[in-house]
């Protein structure tokens, strides 16, 4: 009996991913919706967890054809996660782990993902491509994410800041990754510079609080935001 689960799908060149039940675990709404913009062009299913907690509790109601993983997630490491779904039986046809940080690709393989992403997804040709045995289409021509809903961005970011009132190093390391995705998704360098500074200051007596009055000054100047 095989462990792979793959779907049996006549392939739908309008709907590559057609048949497809793909659990985003992702904590940044904003990623979300850029994948949920992709899904829906391509015709997958996506059901997204935005915790550690949140991902067990889909996955002991039903199996995914594919996951794609978040390495940081606010309760823990996704390579967790990633360990636990490659030892399980039947096994995800494709296990994607996904970061803006290049340096957690060789922990998110070792721990069993089939694929490293580098975030941000911008493409459903990419999508189709590091997806793999789950496919069931042929590839689709490059379609952009299109812009995710900018209210998705606005919650992030006051996610982020409420996060930063008090926090210890390990919230303000998590923040710093959390809002350097952002930054690299909507191309904000400043944003960007901030957030590096911030996980570059860890031990240094540094605390967030550039990182925070520049996360402000964009919630505060943004239209819609």
């Amino acid at each position: 009996m095989p462990d792979i689960i793959v779907p049996a799908q006549i392939p739908n060149t309008d709907k590559p991913l057609a048949g497809l039940t793909i659990l985003a675990v992702e904590d940044s709404r904003f990623a979300s919706e850029a994948l949920r913009l992709l899904c829906r062009t391509s015709g997958a299913r996506l059901r997204r967890a935005d915790t550690l907690a949140a991902a067990y509790r889909h996955l002991s109601l039903y199996r995914p054809s594919a996951a794609i993983i978040d390495i940081g997630l606010p309760d823990g490491s996704g390579c967790d996660l990633i360990a636990a779904l490659a030892a399980a039986r039947p096994r995800v046809a494709a296990i994607i782990a996904t970061s803006g940080d290049p340096g957690v690709a060789a922990a998110a393989l070792a721990a069993g993902a089939h694929r490293f992403l580098l975030k941000p997804i911008r493409n459903l040709l990419v999508l189709h491509d590091f997806l793999g045995a789950a496919c069931v289409g042929p590839p689709p021509a490059v379609v952009d994410m299109g812009c995710p809903d900018p209210l998705a961005l606005r919650d992030d970011l006051r996610q982020a800041d409420a996060l930063l009132d008090g926090a210890d190093a390990a919230t303000c390391g998590y923040v710093a990754g959390f809002v350097g995705g952002l930054a690299r998704a909507t191309e904000d360098r400043a944003l960007a510079d901030a957030a590096q500074g911030l996980a570059g200051s860890m031990g240094g007596g540094h605390g967030p609080a550039a990182l925070q009055r520049l996360i402000r000054h964009r919630l505060a100047a943004a239209p819609g935001l």
